[in-house]
């Protein structure tokens, strides 16, 4: 998922984007520990989406408390 997609977002999306990919993200770690987790690049994809996600909404908070 690209920033620009994540930027289009409300922030109420932005905030159940972010649960739904730790969600995705605890999936992952179980399926990576019983040994299903077909493509272990998925789980370092998901990490980073986590995080520009919320990076994101860190900066759109630090615009408003700045304004």
């Amino acid at each position: 998922m690209k920033a620009s997609e994540i930027r289009a977002l409300s922030a109420e999306e932005m905030l159940r984007k972010a649960d739904d990919l730790k969600q995705e993200f605890f999936n992952l770690r179980f399926q990576h520990e019983t040994g299903q987790l077909e493509n272990p690049q998925k789980m370092k994809q998901t990490k980073r989406d986590i995080a520009r996600v919320k990076t994101i909404i860190k900066q759109l908070e630090l615009g408003k408390e700045a304004e």
